[in-house]
């Protein structure tokens, strides 16, 4: 169980690592953009494109590690003015709630692959791949995410001795 464990981190950190270094390449790579359209050099025609299709992406792979951090966004107004009890339901509730939304919008964009690759769909703009690379990312993120829920879940029903703190 726990190489299990430990392999669920490592995907989650990969998953981080890379959307870094997706965002930093895009980042010098608008840079670059920008100084060669200044000095003459030209333009990189397909740095539009890149950057909206890698702002998306990095936000998929990155969303499992932050929720396994506990570092995701999150609105905890209400929770510091309820009673213990009522905050701890409210909290497996929102974690309820993100399990079942997670296995739907992976469960979604699996036939969406699916449906993508059958119908051979492709995007041509300035760069020209298959469709369905667009939505390869989704079940698997939202899949990753659906694990991490239900390990909240899990912990938040084990005994409270046994629960990490933090």
């Amino acid at each position: 169980m726990e190489a299990l464990a430990r392999a669920h981190r490592l995907i989650l950190a990969a998953g981080a690592g890379a959307a870094a270094l997706l965002l930093g390449a895009m980042a010098a790579l608008v840079t670059a953009d920008v100084v060669g359209r200044n000095v003459g050099l030209g333009a990189l025609p397909w740095i539009v494109e890149v950057s909206e299709y890698s702002l998306p992406l990095a936000t998929f792979l990155v969303a499992p590690w932050l929720l396994a951090r506990g570092t995701h966004v999150r609105v905890d107004a209400l929770l510091t003015v309820l009673p213990g009890g009522l905050g701890r339901a409210l909290n497996r509730g929102a974690d309820l709630m993100g399990l079942a939304v997670s296995v739907i919008f992976a469960v979604y964009g699996a036939r969406t692959i699916l449906s993508s690759a059958r119908q051979g769909s492709m995007v041509f703009k300035a760069l020209v791949f298959p469709e369905w690379w667009l939505y390869a990312p989704v079940p698997i993120c939202f899949g990753l995410l659906a694990i991490e829920f239900g390990r909240r879940l899990a912990r938040a029903a084990a005994p409270a001795a046994s629960t990490p703190h933090g």
